[in-house]
């Protein structure tokens, strides 16, 4: 399971368990004389040479099989197992070194929250504004010391600290007890946090291209491509309707010449935002949307790499076309105050949807560490998730809200993150608890794909690239 551990205060969660239980999985149909499967054991340099595999549903009579193994029975497929690359969460050191006070949990029980509740929890209060007044004392060639953004960030800061820090404690000593996080790791690594290979991602430039491309015969629209043996496709068949994989196996396609994973049971459009009709033709209505926008802000103008929506453009999603009643909206938030306000008193109102909570998720080490100092001044080891539901036809919200848990007011999600910057953890299994069995769920400007989800975004393939996976070798 994704989730680790499940407190008053919210969840540890198992970021890279989760991509991994998804299913990554191919059946390989091909079959040497005599009806027995070929074995397949390639390299992940190898498999850019291979054919697309067959992917239909593995039968429930089919023997156990583990880890990379191929079933060479007649009339069974070989089946190869995909796993995301594990030091793409090998955060074993924080980013920025904190003080010894100032950490989380440092295995030393003389500075540990367990032993100083009340003491410690003064101290750092105390700390915090030492640390403020120092900095403030340094800060150069500014005519005030803090602009207003920053004193509403100070301000919120102050007033969700204490649940952050004490929530986080909690779950990272459940963590610290079972195993999943070890106290020792950054002690006996001496290495830095080692950056994986990032891949360049062309796919928000062939979304802008296809713009370009002819536009298709309303008559001819497919909105549905099911996806079937094809190695490739063609831009503009991936780009102009919603593909599926319906099968319970893994595929793999081919777009521009580049090889991407896609899970079973998902589903995906690839477009920019001026392109969201195929969503629409799906006709499908959504019982949670998770909403990710690319905010803009200084580091974003400055950057070549990420694009960004103004307020404006953030407004004519069409979230209410796409939402069922009593829908549950999960919007990402920057540590933006401004962006925050935003979406509790502009977004949602247009949307009529209805703020319930806001919750937060926490960044860690394998050690336990928050990944940067809490109280700092340039970046947080948290980001905002604000929660609401759409409101509507008040008998069918209540009909849909029976045997549901309400909305907790605040909640944390804490994991290791990834290194791949905008990966974001997963929330099906979080969000499992507060909505019933078998709903549609919608991610909008996803960057990757989740069984059992449709994902939106012009770069939704992005993390589903062939080479962030291994391919586990068969015996």
């Amino acid at each position: 399971m994704s989730v680790v551990h499940r407190l008053a205060a919210g969840w540890l969660v198992d970021h890279l368990s989760f991509i991994n239980q998804c299913g990554y999985e191919i059946c390989d149909s091909f079959a040497h004389p005599g009806g027995v499967t070929r074995s397949t054991a390639v390299t992940s340099e190898d498999c850019h040479s291979i054919s697309a595999f067959a992917a239909t549903p593995s039968s429930s009579h089919d023997p156990p099989y583990g880890p990379g193994d191929a079933i060479e029975a007649e009339g069974k497929r070989a089946k190869m197992r995909y796993m995301f690359r594990e030091e793409f969460f090998a955060i074993s050191k924080p980013h920025i070194a904190a003080a010894p006070e100032e950490q989380l949990c440092q295995g030393c029980p003389e500075v540990c929250l367990i032993f100083f509740p009340f003491l410690f929890h003064h101290v750092m209060i105390w700390m915090f504004f030492v640390v403020v007044f120092l900095l403030i004392l340094q800060k150069r060639k500014r005519k005030y010391v803090f602009n207003q953004g920053e004193l509403d960030a100070l301000e919120y800061h102050s007033k969700v600290r204490k649940l952050i820090w004490e929530g986080t404690l909690h779950l990272v000593q459940e963590g610290l007890k079972s195993g999943f996080l070890h106290h020792t790791t950054a002690k006996l690594s001496c290495r830095k946090n080692i950056a994986p290979q990032r891949l360049v991602c062309g796919l928000a430039e062939l979304c802008e291209m296809a713009k370009q491309f002819p536009a298709a015969n309303e008559s001819d629209h497919q909105a549905v491509r099911v996806l079937e043996e094809e190695t490739s496709s063609a831009a503009q068949d991936l780009l102009s309707c919603v593909i599926e994989n319906s099968s319970n196996c893994a595929k793999i396609i081919v777009l521009m010449g580049q090889k991407y994973l896609v899970p079973p049971k998902s589903n995906f459009l690839l477009s920019d935002i001026s392109c969201l009709q195929p969503l629409l033709n799906y006709k499908k209505k959504y019982d949670v949307i998770v909403i990710d926008p690319p905010w803009e802000n200084r580091s974003v103008k400055r950057s070549k790499r990420y694009s960004h929506l103004s307020s404006w453009q953030i407004k004519q999603i069409p979230v209410p076309a796409l939402a069922a009643p009593n829908c549950l909206v999960v919007t990402w938030v920057t540590n933006r105050q401004k962006h925050l306000r935003f979406v509790k008193d502009e977004l949602y109102p247009q949307w009529s949807v209805k703020t319930l909570a806001e919750w937060h998720w926490v960044k860690i080490t394998t050690a336990g560490e928050f990944v940067l100092p809490l109280d700092s001044l340039h970046k947080k080891p948290y980001e905002v998730l604000v929660l609401g539901r759409v409101q509507g036809d008040v008998k069918e919200a209540l009909r849909k809200s029976e045997d549901v848990l309400p909305i907790p007011e605040h909640q944390l999600i804490v994991s290791i993150p990834c290194s791949l910057h905008s990966h974001k953890p997963p929330l099906a299994a979080v969000l499992a608890e507060f909505t019933k069995p078998d709903v549609e769920c919608l991610e909008l400007f996803a960057r990757n794909l989740q069984p059992g989800w449709t994902s939106w975004g012009n770069e939704v393939l992005k993390f589903q690239h062939i080479d962030y996976f291994t391919l586990l070798q068969n015996e």
